[in-house]
């Protein structure tokens, strides 16, 4: 079997692990140079490969890969680009076969969520389609925890040992100052239309009168009287208030609380400003102090605080994925499946792309309490593992230490330019 080269990119929302996962890749990769020559990472995602930017990882030291396991960010650079279907867009599919032609590259591998899941299926079928046979295998990523099959998916772990530990700490902070100054807190959180991340907060506490006092999530539609309702009780109750929301809350018609009127990249409705428009509502109804934060990028790059076995399954994925594609798989996606509750015990699955792309994967019904503000045993029971372990990374002058690389371009091998 002849040597081919591999393409890697990162795509979507970054997480405080996918670079583990371009780890997991790159170095089982360079165990079986007998196999795969180099590894070309596309510079800013697929755009890397139509724009025939693609960085040559070979070219990088061992140390530097290895330090990617305690990097966050997309260490060769990311994007929201959803490819159309070839039928819709057929130049652009020539444009990968020319580029991978160009390059030799035979193996294809996608890290991402369910709309990069989608772009990998549709560059499997290029073999069929436009004559141009190439191994391509998803590699899951996603911290809001929504892709279909897999038990969890890697980046969420981290994320939700963030927002578990900033409600706690938060919490305490309030509980001490409210007999004075602020009695509600609201923390707003990622999650469009799943929320696992908002319910991650409910670890936070357990018993009554603990907090988060009130989750809300997009399953439940927002009820604007028993929100207020809940909250007057709890303030009168215990002295204070915290809420954990999710960015996608909405109203029983579908409109989101915090819909920005405009459109992603992917088409999503742009959201932001569910936080204050919560205290906004608190103050006038109810008149009590509040303050209000985002967690926003700071909940998806805390790799100072990340779950172990988030890093370990983020890297365990990507190992996957090359192991899958020289067994000869095709058009498949590594899942995590969970063999065990307690202890919790995993092993690596699989799952075809065609049944993964542009799903989303929402929290069980029996995992909300049934006044739709807090979690239930099972859901912390499924949570509890994912946040579990300490990875920190090594520090230097008291901040972080991150990988260093190079990101050197391969020479560029065609003449034409590509325009999107």
């Amino acid at each position: 079997m002849a040597i081919k080269n591999a393409f890697y990119a990162q795509s979507g929302g970054v997480t405080a692990v996918i670079n583990a996962s371009a780890c997991g890749v790159i170095q089982t990769a360079r165990k079986h140079s007998d196999k795969i020559g180099k590894v070309f990472a596309g510079r800013n995602g697929i755009l890397g490969a139509l724009n025939e930017e693609l960085i040559d990882t070979s070219l990088e030291s061992d140390e530097a890969i290895q330090a990617l396991i305690h990097t966050p960010g997309g260490a060769f650079g990311s994007c929201r680009y959803k490819l159309k279907n070839i039928s819709e867009n057929r130049r652009e599919y020539e444009r990968l076969i020319e580029v991978f032609r160009a390059h030799d590259i035979g193996y294809f591998f996608y890290n991402g969520g369910g709309d990069s899941q989608d772009t990998a299926y549709k560059v499997s079928q290029m073999g069929d389609t436009m004559g141009y046979p190439i191994t391509c295998i998803g590699v899951p990523k996603t911290v809001d925890n929504d892709l279909p099959f897999t038990d969890c998916c890697p980046g969420f772990g981290s994320v939700a040992k963030y927002i578990a530990t900033s409600t706690l700490e938060a919490s305490l902070d309030i509980k001490s100052m409210c007999e004075t100054s602020t009695k509600v807190f609201v923390l707003e959180v990622m999650g469009r239309h799943a929320g696992w991340i908002a319910a991650s907060g409910g670890l936070a506490g357990q018993g009554e009168g603990e907090p988060p006092h009130i989750i809300l999530f997009p399953e439940i539609p927002f009820n604007r009287d028993a929100f207020l309702e809940r909250v007057e009780f709890c303030v009168k109750e215990y002295g204070y208030c915290v809420v954990v929301a999710s960015e996608g809350a909405q109203y029983e018609d579908g409109r989101f609380l915090a819909d920005a009127g405009a459109k992603d990249a992917f088409g999503h409705t742009q959201l932001g400003g569910v936080a204050p428009a919560l205290a906004n509502m608190v103050r006038q109804a109810l008149g009590h102090k509040y303050h209000w934060a985002v967690a926003d990028y700071l909940q998806r790059s805390a790799r100072h605080i990340a779950s172990a076995t988030d890093v370990e399954q983020a890297y365990t994925v990507g190992k996957a994925a090359v192991e899958m594609a020289l067994d000869g798989k095709q058009a498949v996606m590594p899942i995590i499946v969970r063999e065990q509750a307690k202890p919790y015990i995993w092993k690596i699955g699989e799952a075809p792309l065609s049944e993964v792309a542009n799903q989303e994967k929402k929290m069980p019904i029996h995992y909300i309490t049934d006044d739709g503000f807090g979690i239930t045993q099972d859901c912390r029971d499924y949570l509890q593992p994912l946040i579990a372990g300490e990875s920190f990374p090594p520090f230097e002058n008291g901040i972080p230490k991150v990988a260093k690389l190079g990101n050197t371009l391969a020479e560029k091998k065609l003449k034409t330019e590509f325009h999107i």
